[in-house]
């Protein structure tokens, strides 16, 4: 199982910014995929789900109304997309697989909101 993030960086508050995670190793279209994230000294808070067929979703209620889950079965790609970006949203993104941010997890991306 190989998860690699990309799309981090320094954003200003109210930015956008889309992850990216692609995947390999595994049957990607029967698995449902998580996103995850760590703020400095924090644990870790589950974002969003979504299940392999990309039918159903969740998000956690800090991001709700801003951030979108997606998947390119496909391409083997998941994806989050990052809009009204706050400082509170400052932290290392992971994306994982599984559902409810409980599986294996990649590196992560960073993601900064900073004016």
């Amino acid at each position: 199982v190989q998860l690699v993030e990309s799309g981090g960086g320094l954003v200003q508050p109210g930015g956008s910014l889309r992850l990216s995670c692609a995947a390999s190793g595994f049957t990607f279209s029967n698995a449902d995929m998580s996103w995850v994230r760590q703020a400095p000294g924090k644990g870790f808070e589950l974002v969003s789900d979504i299940s392999g067929g990309g039918g159903l979703s969740f998000y956690g209620d800090s991001v709700k109304g801003r951030f979108t889950i997606s998947r390119d079965n496909a391409k083997n790609t998941l994806y989050l997309q990052m809009n009204s970006l706050k400082p509170e949203d400052t932290a290392l993104y992971h994306c994982v697989r599984g559902p409810r941010g409980l599986g294996t997890r990649g590196q992560g991306t960073q993601v900064t909101v900073s004016s």
